[in-house]
């Protein structure tokens, strides 16, 4: 049932071990893999009714870590889409002088990552080797920041090029099921991302056709990054809120 999601469930707190990995420095399991209740609020939040008039019906499948949720011939994986780079090799330098001006950072860090980890910070791509999810991750010009990735998606609706124009065309069957670009966003609750009128991104840095560094070069952009990616999850948390809601009205 909808009402069963809350939007402030944070999906570290049932992912096995998760803080006690985290405070003792060990590697920790991924919500997006292991988080019980993130697979459900995902399958309750997008079984819903398709722009194309199909009705996405996701069911889970027998092991999170391989088939996560399935429909029809799809198979999808959950992905984060927030993210500050923390543990980035590359970017070590920048964060040693971000916690020069952060008292508490382990604790700020805490508190951004149970933020994060909540339904308005996660979304469902196709899953197979060398999937979106991977892809836009590891593409030099995107670096897994979300904005870039939607920006992408755009691009693709218009037939343009991008940097992961590649994998969007091998999961076309995907996308057609969305129609069109809006229809893609107002599925996926991503409006506070884009213009009124869908045709421009509301990036997170300054574009330039991707030519910069995807990832912060400086801390004045690091806290912008921060900040904005707050404020996107914020809004796409209460506009899931205020759709459910909306759809409880009619039950």
């Amino acid at each position: 049932m909808l009402e069963a999601i809350d939007i402030n469930f944070d999906f570290t707190t049932d992912t096995p071990h998760y803080w006690e990995d985290f405070k003792s420095g060990k590697s920790c399991k991924d919500p997006d893999i292991w988080s019980p209740k993130m697979r459900e609020y995902q399958q309750l939040l997008y079984s819903k009714p398709l722009p194309n008039g199909d009705f996405l019906n996701l069911q889970q499948g027998n092991n999170p870590e391989f088939n996560y949720l399935y429909w029809k011939n799809f198979r999808f994986g959950s992905d984060s889409i927030i993210n500050m780079y923390i543990h980035h090799k590359g970017l070590q330098w920048l964060i040693n002088d971000v916690k020069k001006q952060i008292n508490n950072f382990e604790n700020i860090n805490e508190t951004y990552l149970r933020k994060s980890y909540t339904i308005g910070g996660e979304i469902i791509f196709p899953k197979r080797t060398w999937s979106i999810n991977r892809l836009r991750g590891t593409n030099a010009k995107i670096k897994d920041r979300f904005d870039l990735t939607l920006e992408c998606i755009r691009r693709f609706y218009n037939n343009e090029q991008n940097p992961l124009y590649n994998v969007l065309k091998e999961d076309s069957n995907f996308f057609e099921l969305f129609v069109d670009f809006k229809g893609y966003v107002d599925f996926f609750y991503l409006n506070d991302l884009v213009s009124e009128d869908y045709n421009s991104i509301n990036f997170y840095l300054d574009f330039d056709n991707f030519e910069r560094n995807p990832r912060p070069q400086t801390v004045e952009e690091w806290f912008t990054l921060y900040n904005k990616q707050m404020e996107f999850l914020n809004a796409r948390n209460a506009r899931i809120h205020q759709s459910i809601n909306n759809v409880l009205k009619y039950l």
